[in-house]
């Protein structure tokens, strides 16, 4: 099995780049490159997207996983494409019965108490005053007045 320290050696032995140049390249730390070549650092998911951009790989290909330098998912993705998976059944629940008058939930207190609904109030009004809850509160209007 090849590991992804020696993916990264042959791509970038293939593009005739110094350890340094391609760390440069890349944004990385001077020293990152070496790191990784030799085993002694790992790179995060995002250095190993740029890595396989960059050569223009599937991080699959770059971390070892498969030999196919372009083909972006893995064995579990492309199972059983040809057939419809069928949609799963919602499970069956046994009604709930109702709590007792004056018995609720921890939950149910919560829910009710005044400091929390004044919290939860604050909270949409604040979403509201933004600019993004600007423009849902404006299209919201524009779909209510077209009714």
């Amino acid at each position: 099995m090849v590991t992804m320290a020696q993916r990264i050696v042959e791509l970038r032995s293939e593009r005739g780049l110094s350890r340094p140049a391609l760390s440069a390249a890349l944004g990385f730390p001077r020293m990152a490159v070496e790191k990784f070549e030799t085993g002694r650092q790992t790179p995060t998911q995002d250095q190993q997207e740029k890595l396989a951009s960059f050569f223009g790989v599937s991080v699959l290909y770059l971390r070892g996983e498969n030999n196919d330098r372009v083909r972006m998912d893995d064995w579990m993705d492309g199972a059983f494409l040809d057939q419809p998976s069928p949609a799963p059944e919602a499970p069956k629940r046994a009604p709930r019965p109702a709590a007792p008058a004056g018995e609720g939930t921890m939950f149910d207190a919560f829910l009710t108490s005044k400091k929390f609904q004044e919290a939860l109030r604050g909270a949409v009004l604040e979403a509201l005053r933004s600019p993004e809850g600007q423009a849902l509160m404006e299209k919201a209007v524009r779909r209510e007045m077209g009714k």
